[in-house]
C-alpha cells in the first residue's frame, strides 16, 4: 500500500529530527494505524511535545490540538464556547471552531490535572471518540490522542484516564554519549525550513486503520491468550475491554511491515501496557522471553530492538518485591505473585551483559528465594 510507504517516510523523517526517540516515533506510527490513545511519560524538556507536534505538521490538510491542562483548565478551553447568536434563540450550541472536536491529532499535556468539570467529557473523547453536551453528540474526527505528563496519578480517579491510554510509554534523557547528535540534529532542524517534510493525510491514515482490521491474527491467538493470562498471574491488570483492543495494536505492527498475517514478534507492542514503572521490567521480561525464539524476517525493527535489560531497573524489581515480601501478614494469593514476578526478573537477569552486574543482582535474588523458603 502506497500509505504504508507514506508513514514510514514520517516517521524516518521524525527519527532523523529526534535522536535516540525510535522508540517512542514507531509506537506513534502503531497507535495511528490502530487508532488507539499513546501516553508518554518523561520529565520536562524530553521532547514529548515537539515530536507529536512535528507528527501534526506532517498531516497534511489536518487540523492539530494541543493544550497545556491545569487545575483551572475550563470545558470551553478545550471542546469551545457556546455560540452566542445560537444561544439568544434558546439553543445551546458548542462553537467548536479550532477546538478539540475538530482535531485529526489531539496532544493534551499534563493530562492529569484534568479536574471533574472536564472529565467525563475527555473520558468519552478519548474512550469513545464522541463530543456529548447536553443534547449535542457529535463524532470526532481525531486519529489518535496523546496525552503526556512528568509523573503517574496518584488520585484513584485519574486513573481512569490513565485507562484510556492504551499505550504508555516512557520518554527519558537522551543518553549522554549521544548528546552530540542531539545537538546537531537539535541545530539542523532549528534551520530546517520544512519544504522536504514528507506528508501523509488524515485520509490516508483512515484507509491504514481500515487495512488494519483485516489482518489475520489467527496463527497468534493462542499465544496471545497465554500472555495474558500470564500477565494477570503475575498482577498486571488486563481487562478483556484493553484484550479486544490490544489486538488492534498487534494488527497494525503487522499492517506496518507489510504483512497480511501478524506473527509472534508482533506481540512485542504487548511491553508497553503497563500501569506503574515498576511493571516495565516485568513487562519486558514476560513479552522477550515469549518472542526471542521467533525468527522470522518480517519482525518490526523494534521487536527486538530492547531486549537487554537495564540492570539499574533490574535490581529496582528485586528490591521492591523483597520489601513487598516482608509485608507483614502477606496474603498466600500476594506470595504467589511475588513468587511468578521473581521468576520472571530472573529469567531478565540472565540477559544482563555486564557479568559483576549480573552477578550482584543474581545474589540478591537467591537471598530472596531463600526466605521464601524458609517460610513454606
Amino acid at each position: 500500500m502506497e500509505q504504508i510507504t507514506q508513514l514510514k517516510n514520517v516517521l524516518s523523517y521524525i527519527k532523523q529530527s529526534f535522536v535516540g526517540k525510535d522508540e517512542i516515533t514507531d509506537l506513534l506510527g502503531i497507535s495511528l494505524v490502530a487508532r488507539e490513545n499513546l501516553f508518554l511519560l518523561g520529565p520536562p524538556g524530553t521532547a514529548k511535545s515537539a515530536i507529536v507536534r512535528l507528527l501534526s505538521e506532517c498531516l497534511e490538510g489536518g487540523r492539530n490540538f494541543e493544550y497545556l491542562l491545569t487545575r483551572f483548565t475550563e470545558p470551553n478551553e478545550l471542546f469551545g464556547p457556546f455560540d452566542i447568536r445560537k444561544l439568544k434563540e434558546g439553543e445551546l450550541v458548542t462553537n467548536t471552531e479550532g477546538m478539540l472536536p475538530e482535531a485529526s491529532l489531539v496532544f493534551l499535556d499534563e493530562i492529569f490535572n484534568a479536574n471533574s468539570a472536564i472529565l467525563n467529557s475527555l473520558l468519552l473523547a478519548l474512550n469513545e471518540k464522541l463530543f456529548r453536551r447536553g443534547k449535542e453528540t457529535r463524532k470526532l474526527p481525531a486519529l489518535m490522542f496523546v496525552g503526556a505528563s512528568n509523573l503517574l496519578p496518584e488520585d484513584e480517579a485519574l486513573n481512569a484516564l490513565l485507562d484510556r491510554f492504551l499505550l504508555r510509554v516512557k520518554c527519558d534523557y537522551v543518553h549522554p554519549d549521544r548528546l552530540q547528535e542531539v545537538l546537531l540534529a537539535g541545530w539542523n532542524m532549528e534551520r530546517g525550513t520544512g519544504e522536504d517534510r514528507p506528508v501523509i493525510t488524515p485520509e490516508a491514515i483512515m484507509a491504514l486503520q481500515a487495512a488494519s482490521r483485516s489482518i489475520d491474527l489467527a496463527s497468534i491467538r493462542k499465544q496471545y491468550i497465554d500472555v495474558i493470562h500470564s500477565l494477570r498471574n503475575t498482577g498486571i491488570k488486563v481487562s478483556d475491554r484493553h484484550a479486544v483492543k490490544l489486538q488492534h495494536l498487534i494488527a497494525a505492527s503487522a499492517l506496518l511491515c507489510n504483512r497480511q498475517q501478524a506473527i509472534l514478534s508482533d506481540l512485542w507492542v504487548l511491553k508497553y501496557i503497563w500501569d506503574t514503572e515498576e511493571q516495565m521490567e516485568i513487562l519486558a521480561g514476560i513479552i522477550n522471553s515469549v518472542i526471542e525464539n521467533s525468527t522470522d524476517e518480517q519482525a518490526h525493527p523494534q521487536a527486538f530492538y530492547n531486549s537487554v535489560p537495564q540492570p539499574d531497573e533490574v535490581m529496582k524489581e528485586v528490591l521492591l518485591l523483597r520489601d513487598t515480601w516482608n509485608t507483614p501478614q502477606l496474603s498466600f494469593e500476594a506470595q504467589n505473585v511475588i513468587k511468578d514476578k521473581l521468576r520472571y526478573v530472573q529469567t531478565r537477569c540472565d540477559w544482563i551483559q555486564n557479568p559483576e552486574q549480573k552477578r550482584f543482582i543474581q545474589q540478591e535474588i537467591e537471598g530472596l528465594w531463600q526466605k521464601m523458603l524458609q517460610l513454606n
